[in-house]
């Protein structure tokens, strides 16, 4: 049994054997493709988080991951919620969580959304510019908004800047005029990138905050939380430090930044928390070759990047792939089953699997619990949206 990986990864590092037979068992009459969450994992992940920030409030990336039963073990850890759109704030508050335990955290939004929000209760917004501003200002008045500032996310898989955020000077000039505004200008946020390796990048953003922290300070306004953005990795094909040494060493960049007047904390987990929860089952529905005597193998499974694997665009996210086959191993392109050329997954970087791989057989994708079911396409070429099965109810039903 084989993991398709650019490095030597074992089993052992993702899950043992017999909690991997258990995803099997319960996946064997499922058609696929599918994606099986663990919510024992996430669990897991929130608590190694809480333990390693403990003066940090968790705000839970929504968009990672809206499965109602994800929410609901959060919603029940005590975790607050960043929520994107009206629907992410509805889907939260038919859980019961209080609007107070939720961060309005997309800088793009409707005044129509922001009034909803607000006569939902919600009161903390995410701001990068002036415009958006005024309509807060207008459609939410009195509550707290915080600036996106810009950060280059050196070092991430999925780089997450140019579109939001501003600069400092520019997030001084924003946090006044909401301020002006009648608003409660309260902090500064940023997104290192996420699946982000370096760990400094936290550092070279803290700089940039405190900038914002002291230029506003000089205009009378006290700021009073930083928001740290996500970014904590989950295991691909990388080595990855401890949660807890990401939390450690981020605390030392506050009091290296902040020294003894360290404001409050929140953090935004997506990837984190609910990445490693997930396997995404395909099945091989094609193997052929392009030339006579020879070339590349091409691998053709029931899922792609329009059913939930977008993040394998320019190969940025490689997923640990596993096969049960054994015996030699040969390079494959990996593409996915629709009609449009660019749904390819691994071609710059050929997978090396098992030359005994039959059409029919299922590959097993690991740690796809996050940006998987909520990227994928709705129908196009016919596909089903990518189905999703919680583990948990099958460990409680045995």
């Amino acid at each position: 049994m084989v993991i398709a990986s650019d490095y030597e990864f074992e089993m052992e590092n993702y899950m043992s054997f017999e909690e991997f037979d258990k995803f099997k068992k319960f996946s064997i009459d499922k058609q696929t493709p599918f994606v099986m969450i663990d919510l024992d994992i996430v669990a897991k992940k929130y608590d190694d988080l809480s333990k390693a920030m403990p003066q940090s409030d968790i705000y839970y990336a929504v968009k990672a991951n809206p499965e109602i039963e994800v929410l609901k073990l959060l919603a029940d850890k005590g975790s607050f919620f960043d929520v994107a759109t009206i629907y992410e704030i509805d889907r939260v508050l038919e859980l019961g969580v209080d609007p107070s335990r939720l961060s309005f955290g997309n800088t793009i939004k409707k005044a129509r959304d922001i009034a909803y929000a607000y006569s939902k209760g919600v009161r903390l917004f995410s701001t990068d510019c002036e415009s958006d501003v005024r309509k807060i200002a207008e459609n939410a008045p009195e509550s707290r908004v915080f600036c996106r500032i810009i950060a280059e996310g050196i070092g991430a898989s999925w780089p997450l800047s140019r579109k939001f955020g501003c600069y400092p000077d520019m997030a001084i000039e924003v946090l006044t005029l909401a301020h002006q505004l009648g608003l409660k200008a309260c902090g500064v946020s940023f997104h290192v990138g996420s699946q982000q390796y370096y760990i400094s990048q936290w550092r070279e953003a803290l700089w940039d905050v405190k900038i914002v922290f002291d230029g506003t300070a000089e205009r009378g306004i006290k700021l009073d939380f930083v928001n740290l953005g996500g970014g904590f990795p989950v295991r691909y094909n990388h080595p990855i430090p401890e949660t807890i040494a990401y939390g450690a060493e981020i605390m030392e960049y506050m009091v290296e930044v902040f020294g003894d007047d360290i404001p409050k904390t929140i953090i935004e987990p997506g990837r984190y928390m609910t990445g490693d929860s997930g396997i995404l089952v395909t099945e091989v529905v094609q193997i052929s070759k392009k030339e006579a005597g020879g070339g590349r193998s091409w691998m053709y499974v029931d899922t792609g990047k329009f059913g939930g694997l977008i993040e394998t665009l320019d190969e940025c996210i490689r997923y640990p792939i596993y096969s049960e086959r054994t015996g030699k191993m040969i390079p494959y392109i990996i593409a996915g089953p629709t009609c449009d050329s660019a749904d390819i997954m691994y071609e710059k970087a050929p997978y090396m699997l098992p030359e005994a791989i039959h059409e029919g057989d299922r590959l097993y994708f690991f740690t796809t619990g996050a940006y998987t079911t909520t990227y994928s396409s709705v129908y196009f070429n016919g596909f089903p949206p990518l189905e999703t099965y919680i583990l948990q109810k099958c460990k409680e039903s045995q």
